[in-house]
């Protein structure tokens, strides 16, 4: 069976492209080129359905949500707040899964930040010649 590689892309409809771009780049350092081509760093990337009636999205009337996986999740959103995004206050960890926290875009649409959990052993020998 013929399988899909990976999320090749996502597309969304906005009032002003060119400043929502620009959002996504200021505020997320989401680096695109002219075509939108971006080259996220490997990793575990989540597909899941919800329930149609699932308020996990914020407004019913957002039918899907971006995630985006972060390093530091305590950074991202102060990074967040620093240019006046708005920002969930409250964030949610999962035990082995990671941590969240919400952010909204300037058109509205939810956004979930994610601080995967850390694999066993990751981390170790740090700060001797890693």
């Amino acid at each position: 069976m013929e399988r899909v590689l990976g999320i090749g892309g996502y597309f969304r409809r906005a009032a002003d492209p060119a400043a929502l771009s620009a959002w996504y780049r200021d505020c997320l350092g989401l680096d695109t080129d002219e075509h939108g081509l971006w080259h996220p760093e490997a990793g575990p990337t989540v597909f899941a359905a919800f329930d149609s009636e699932t308020d996990y999205f914020g407004s019913r009337a957002q039918q899907s949500m971006l995630n985006f996986r972060v390093r530091d999740l305590d950074a991202m959103l102060a990074q967040l707040r620093a240019k006046g995004a708005d920002v969930a206050a409250e964030t949610q960890e999962m035990d082995g899964v990671g941590r969240f926290g919400w952010v909204n875009d300037p058109e509205g649409h939810r956004i979930e930040l994610w601080q995967p959990a850390a694999e066993p052993g990751e981390g170790e020998g740090e700060g001797e010649g890693a």
